[in-house]
């Protein structure tokens, strides 16, 4: 029976310094060639995504569940509006964080990114691992990947969702409360050590994207497997029907899941693979 196979990037498909092992590769090209479907489910825009040196797949949904595709194919759509995407553009300006907004069309950032940025995911990449120069190289790239942009030229209309730097936890707490009718997350770090908060659509999740791909697939729940690292990939477990935790994930993800994983620098999604018999 074949199956429906939904990866998270960021320590889950790729290491934290934005590589994707050959055996993560070689796992995803034998389980197509198997028969199976595998389709990324992660935080990124469609432009993060063609930066990354990926296997082929078969689709994506990206923006924590705000894009859903399909060979192709745009199943769905749902962004923030101009007008939310204003006033958190405002938001953040007013309290001088770093943010990105994450487009399809490419991420666009302000000046406080640019200046800010850098360390933030040199700590990122460290954090999760990664040696320093290594670290260093992955954080300049990352930040060099930006459109600059200022004022009007921020208040767009084809944004996903918007990640900023938390100077302060505490800019991710009244964040919910500043913005009550957007999903407020954090990532890059455990609880009060996170480094970005982000906001998107209300109603968006990585769960209800993949109800609506398998809509569109004529699929059944029973065929699908997912795979993460963090909390936000916990909506994934409510509704696959088998789990799988990277070795490098959080406690919360771990105790959700079917099954963990070796880390995934030391082959761990290809072993995880085999065991599944994808291929």
């Amino acid at each position: 029976m074949s199956k429906i196979v939904f990866l998270d990037v960021d320590g889950t498909l790729i290491d934290y310094s934005a590589q994707c092992p050959a055996s993560a590769k070689e796992a995803v090209d034998k389980a197509r060639a198997n028969g199976h479907k595998v389709y990324i489910c992660t935080g990124c825009s469609k432009a993060e995504i063609e930066q990354r040196e990926l296997p082929e797949l078969d689709g994506m949904i990206g923006g924590n569940g705000a894009y859903v595709e399909d060979a192709g194919e745009v199943v769905m759509h749902q962004g923030l509006s101009r007008e939310d995407v204003k006033r958190i553009v405002d938001w953040c300006n007013e309290r001088q964080l770093g943010f990105y907004l994450e487009a399809n069309s490419g991420m666009y950032a302000n000046h406080y990114m640019k200046e800010q940025g850098p360390a933030v995911m040199f700590r990122y990449g460290t954090g999760k691992g990664a040696d320093e120069m290594t670290a260093k190289e992955a954080a300049a790239n990352f930040v060099n990947s930006f459109i600059y942009a200022e004022g009007e030229d921020l208040y767009r209309d084809d944004v996903n969702k918007i990640s900023f730097i938390l100077s302060d936890y505490q800019d991710h707490l009244d964040s919910k409360t500043e913005f009550p009718d957007l999903i407020a997350n954090t990532w890059g770090g455990k609880g009060e050590l996170a480094l970005f908060g982000d906001l998107g659509p209300a109603g968006i999740t990585k769960k209800k994207a993949i109800e609506v791909l398998l809509d569109h697939l004529n699929a059944d729940q029973k065929d699908t497997i997912s795979f993460g690292d963090a909390k936000i990939d916990l909506s994934m477990f409510e509704l696959c029907a088998y789990n799988v935790a990277m070795g490098n994930g959080g406690v919360e993800i771990k105790e959700a899941a079917d099954y963990i994983t070796d880390d995934v620098n030391e082959n761990g999604l290809y072993n995880a693979f085999e065991y599944l018999n994808l291929f």
